[in-house]
């Protein structure tokens, strides 16, 4: 048998595989640049790593007391210290930050769809929708983000589900806006046009055409709304209206030790440090993602 066949295989397979393979090298380029946001990147993986696998590995059950430990502060033992309640803070913030990152994650993507259809459709139709939907984004953006999700946690119930909700509904006007611009830009090309007259359907033109072409600044909008989902999930359980105690939530966690800040401060720096690394290592990233994505954006 002859190896032609094969040799032809594998040269289709490089002329394939070579442009995926040079956008992921250069963006990987253009990120390193920014060290910056390559030490955020590096983070956020180690932070997820953490939250996934740390559970696993500690010792301490993060809701069983132990008053025999009360305020113990940071020891061999209890790396974190324990809190009022005795409980080991190291093990209650692992297992609290799955929750956060949770929170941050589904709040944002949730809110990242809809305000992605809302902005394209805005975009997209113009006219009388396009003034409706801008309108009612006009209305969202008019409450400060924590605001909106404080007011709306008050309507639906103090609860981790509904802080999703809340810090979801409050990230929808931040995604349409850019997505509409970024939509009326590419709607008025050439080969959108050419589309059109070809007969192509506004189905086929928007998920084939337009959304791959506005891609970069979603993702880029998603990895720093993601630092401020986790703010304001963790800020609402710090105020008694988001996770609920027991729960091990990096803001409830704060809350629990506020009354406590001047005798046993370690309760509330640790939890404290890991949302601001979050937090942190969310907005350096998205800056550095936004320059490798975006030439225009190059300093």
């Amino acid at each position: 048998m002859s190896a032609e066949p094969a040799e032809n295989y594998n040269s289709h397979r490089k002329k394939v595989d070579s442009p995926l393979k040079r956008s992921i090298t250069d963006f990987y380029i253009n990120l390193s640049k920014n060290k910056g946001a390559l030490i955020g990147g590096y983070l956020i993986i180690f932070l997820i790593i953490i939250a996934i696998a740390g559970p696993f590995l500690t010792t301490f059950d993060p809701f069983e007391p132990n008053y025999s430990v009360k305020f113990e502060a940071p020891s061999s033992e209890h790396w974190f210290g324990a809190d009022h309640h005795g409980r080991d803070i190291f093990t209650r913030v692992v297992h609290g930050l799955g929750l956060t990152l949770s929170i941050g994650f589904f709040s944002t993507l949730i809110g990242g769809i809809a305000g992605v259809a809302a902005g394209i459709i805005s975009g997209y139709y113009g006219g009388k929708i396009d003034a409706v939907m801008m309108r009612l984004m006009d209305v969202l953006l008019a409450f400060p983000g924590i605001l909106l999700a404080l007011a709306l946690v008050s309507i639906l119930g103090a609860n981790t589900r509904n802080v999703v909700i809340a810090v979801a509904i409050s990230a929808i006007p931040t995604f349409a806006r850019i997505v509409r611009g970024s939509t009326l830009a590419t709607k008025n090309l050439e080969y959108i046009d050419a589309m059109k007259a070809l007969g192509a359907s506004d189905i086929r033109i928007i998920f084939k055409h337009i959304l791959p072409n506005i891609v970069s600044p979603i993702i880029v909008q998603a990895s720093l709304y993601i630092a401020t989902a986790v703010l304001s999930a963790s800020g609402l359980s710090f105020l008694g209206m988001g996770a609920q105690p027991p729960s091990p939530e990096l803001g409830a966690i704060l809350s629990d030790g506020r009354d406590y800040m001047w005798d046993a401060g370690h309760i509330t720096l640790f939890p404290g440090l890991v949302i601001m690394l979050i937090v942190l290592a969310f907005n350096v990233f998205g800056d550095g993602l936004r320059d490798a994505l975006d030439p225009k954006m190059k300093r």
